[in-house]
């Protein structure tokens, strides 16, 4: 399994408009972060997690090809406003979107255009797929598992796919959860900065759960400029536990 890590920051991105901080004014690429996003290769299948609006200058550097499916964390617009750009992506046939039915009908209230019977030419062709969080789904030969997750109050959806889990806008994993999240070779989670936050875990929080999960390895995602600068921060965290940026590869 091939992870790319097409987006690391947060809703507002690194750096900020209108921020001269260390980190938004930092020349080391890592500091530089799209909203996030993470593209999985798995048994010749493209996965997508979350399409944010970074969503085409992500996939520019990677191959062009078919993407079998993209699941869906939540309705922010920072995980999801990306979907109109998967028109060049539709030339190899429609493409299955993954989500709980409040995401789903967010999505077909946002761009009706891409719903009913008579669509304009060029729209993105895509297929709705509702989801139940406590029910494994198929994205052709691979099982996918939702995972309940907390981003404040709002309930949203984490998902394991093999030994990795994608975690992002975390707060808090109900008990009943971590049971989905045994041995793991990768844990991908969110992670907004070192101070609390009412609807993100902050650093030492998510380090927390991490060690709990006791995932062989787990990356960072989701930062503000906050986080401080990348060098310095990385060098904070237990072993095993690293923090991402933007165009990191891994291979599982």
């Amino acid at each position: 399994m091939k992870i790319t890590f097409l987006g690391t920051g947060t809703s507002t991105g690194v750096p900020e408009t209108g921020c001269t901080c260390p980190v938004c004014s930092s020349r080391d690429p890592r500091d530089n972060r799209l909203r996030t996003s993470i593209l999985v290769e798995t048994n010749n299948n493209r996965i997508l997690l979350d399409c944010g609006p970074d969503f085409r200058q992500q996939m520019s550097h990677i191959p062009f090809g078919k993407i079998d499916a993209i699941l869906l964390s939540h309705e922010h617009y920072d995980h999801v406003s990306g979907i109109d750009d998967l028109r060049p992506f539709c030339r190899f046939g429609d493409i299955n979107i993954y989500a709980e039915p409040n995401v789903a009908t967010a999505i077909r209230t946002r761009i009706p255009y891409c719903f009913g019977e008579s669509l304009y030419p060029g729209v993105p062709r895509i297929i709705m797929n509702e989801i139940d969080i406590n029910t494994p789904f198929r994205v052709n030969n691979i099982e996918i598992t939702p995972i309940r997750i907390l981003h404040g109050k709002l309930p949203i959806a984490g998902y394991r796919i093999g030994n990795m889990a994608y975690l992002t806008d975390v707060s808090l994993i109900p008990e009943e959860e971590y049971t989905k999240l045994k041995d793991l070779n990768l844990l991908i989670m969110g992670a907004l900065r070192w101070e609390k936050h009412p609807s993100h875990q902050s650093i030492d929080e998510a380090i927390e759960k991490a060690q709990h999960i006791n995932a062989r390895q787990t990356y960072f995602i989701h930062f503000s400029h906050n986080l401080g600068l990348h060098h310095e921060a990385e060098t904070k965290l237990p072993a095993n536990i690293y923090l991402s940026y933007d165009k990191l590869e891994l291979t599982i």
